[in-house]
């Protein structure tokens, strides 16, 4: 059989056996003499030892870029995406993320952390224009696809790029089959992540379905846009005020004006440009349960997005319908207030969704890392409770632990779940 039909066959063959490639009969002889030296400017050819079939590709969805988060680490969040290239069901058994200069492991997941951290790219619509992760940890069917959630946490400066140990299993007529590849080489992001003053006056305030690594509608909101898939929320919080109860709402749960967060200022975090300024849309009347799926353009209810710099835009959401205080094309400057807090568009309870987009549009965008200038924070809500169910909790009071660190924070970005006050 030719060396060409051999190379078609399934990569199960591939990987069982060496790739041999025949010469041409036909080929001229070569002359046995030293060929001359190739000029320094031209780069070697030939294949790359280091060269190899494997079983998965590898995408990511975005450039990691880093910042620094209340626990002092700088982070990394983004999404590796994995694609079983081969005929037969393929187990992802370990995930190294390496340095890719000094190959040292800076992440490793395997067992139940992996399979927590992973799932096939389906599921039913969900919040916020969002696909929430399906089950995971089973093997990727054949030409599927699987994402990796990721949250790569060093100390100090990150490194200058990243690559991935990818160990799997495939399931073969013959028998289970180990593979391990190295792939997903990407460049870590050299911008800095802006650092912003306050978005509301005080506090304390619950950061909400934050980053990093945590199963939430923002940090796992997969949405296919226009032909691209996205993680338009990644970084997003939901920002609810809390009393010194540490409860977001008190009396009637259906009633918007329950939440303590309700009608109060949004402000300006930077000076900048208004870009898009948008009111008019109903709240919900659904609360204390989710309100219907509303249409795309409804998804971020009366907002308002401010641009500090080209590509760096502040997405402020759910205001209250009547509140929005400026208008598309207005100056403003840090403090002025932008509007009230509201549950209009996709929201259950009135709060704050506060983002940075490389867009200046809700879809499509990026999400990227941002920090802020001053905050304490005052504490830790200990179990994982989303927004849209804030309101059907049996008892108003959030399972809290009081900080042990009260001193200022300077240039950090607020983690999933942590309790804050603006200085």
């Amino acid at each position: 059989m030719p060396a060409r039909h051999r190379l078609a066959r399934s990569l199960v063959a591939l990987l069982a056996a060496p790739l041999v490639v025949a010469a041409c009969s036909g080929a001229p002889a070569v002359s046995p003499s030293a060929p001359p030296s190739a000029p320094p400017s031209v780069p070697a050819g030939g294949i790359d030892p280091s060269t190899a079939f494997t079983p998965v590709s590898a995408t990511t969805l975005t450039t990691p870029a880093p910042v620094t988060g209340t626990d002092g680490r700088t982070h990394l969040a983004y999404e590796l995406l994995l694609t079983n290239a081969s005929p037969a069901p393929l187990r992802l058994d370990k995930i190294d993320v390496l340095d890719a200069g000094n190959r040292s492991v800076l992440l490793s997941m395997s067992g139940a952390t992996l399979a927590a951290s992973s799932n096939l790219i389906s599921g039913d619509a969900g919040d916020e224009g969002t696909a929430e992760p399906t089950a995971s940890g089973t093997p990727i069917p054949a030409s599927a696809t699987a994402m990796v959630w990721l949250d790569v946490a060093v100390d100090g400066a990150p490194p200058a790029a990243l690559t991935h140990h990818v160990d799997a299993t495939m399931t073969t007529p013959a028998g289970d089959r180990a593979s391990e590849s190295t792939v997903g080489r990407i460049d870590v992001s050299t911008a800095t992540a802006p650092v912003l003053g306050p978005v509301m006056a005080g506090g304390p305030w619950y950061a909400s379905d934050g980053c990093c690594v945590d199963d939430t509608h923002h940090r796992r909101g997969l949405a296919p846009i226009n032909g691209t898939l996205l993680v338009p929320q990644r970084f997003a919080i939901d920002w609810y005020l809390l009393d010194d109860q540490h409860r977001a709402w008190v009396g009637d749960p259906s009633k918007l004006t329950s939440y303590y967060a309700y009608d109060k200022p949004a402000l300006a975090a930077a000076d900048g440009v208004v870009v898009d300024a948008t009111d008019g849309f109903a709240e919900t009347t659904s609360a204390p349960n989710p309100p219907p799926l509303p249409p795309i353009k409804e998804t971020v209810g009366n907002h308002v997005t401010v641009m500090i710099a080209p590509g760096v835009h502040l997405l402020y959401a759910h205001f209250k319908t009547g509140t929005v205080a400026v208008k598309t094309g207005q100056p403003v400057k840090r403090g002025d207030v932008l509007g009230h807090i509201g549950s209009s568009g996709n929201s259950t309870a009135p709060h704050l969704h506060f983002q940075v987009m490389t867009e200046p549009t809700f879809f499509p965008t990026d999400s990227t890392p941002f920090a802020f200038e001053c905050f304490t924070v005052d504490g830790q809500v200990t179990e994982r409770i989303w927004d849209d169910v804030l309101g059907l909790q049996p008892d108003p009071v959030l399972p809290y632990t009081a900080s042990a660190d009260s001193s200022r924070r300077q240039g950090q970005m607020p983690l999933d779940r942590n309790v804050i006050t603006f200085c």
